[in-house]
């Protein structure tokens, strides 16, 4: 393997950052974070460029662009659950302690029967539910067709329904 110079580089970032940054907006999609992993990307290139097989650099790059959007998706702030309503309080306009705490028990009631729930549809409704995929992108991590989740995350719903309704709660989506 021959030793990539700074000005080779150079060439390879021209060349190649709109397929990174595409490869990185196809599975993230978010404009602000896909430009943030085309960095990313070309840093950690930048790093490793001395393991670069010639005449792979797309390839390579792509991989490398792929692997950051994933470890992307799977990080613990990307996974954070909001549930709709929950949106970030100003200070001070906060709900009081014991309401916080009420609704809490409601999310471990609802996580728990997505736990109990039988495949195909846990997945689908932790995915879709939990961490707030669209059913594309649930489709996609699944490798299912978006058809086919739509049809389980909805009949995922209704065994939710009915699961918090026996279990005497009822504010589900």
């Amino acid at each position: 393997m021959a030793v990539i110079t700074k000005d080779r580089f150079t060439e390879l970032v021209l060349q190649y950052e709109r397929l990174v940054y595409t490869v990185c907006f196809q599975l993230v999609r978010e404009p602000a974070a896909a430009e943030d992993l085309t960095q990313e990307t070309f840093l950690s290139a930048y790093i490793h460029r001395e393991s670069m097989p010639e005449g792979y650099e797309r390839q390579w790059l792509s991989r490398i662009a792929a692997n950051k959007a994933k470890d992307h998706l799977q990080s613990a702030w990307n996974r954070r659950t909001v549930l709709p309503g929950e949106e970030e309080l100003a200070r001070g306009l906060a709900p009081p302690a014991e309401e916080a705490v009420l609704r809490r028990s409601g999310e471990a009631d609802i996580l728990r029967a997505i736990r109990e729930l039988k495949e195909p549809y846990r997945q689908v409704c932790r995915l879709c539910l939990l961490e707030e995929q669209s059913p594309e992108e649930a489709a996609l991590a699944l490798g299912r067709p978006v058809k086919t989740v739509y049809t389980q995350l909805s009949r995922g719903k209704k065994l939710l329904r009915e699961a918090l309704e026996r279990s005497g709660r009822h504010g589900i989506p």
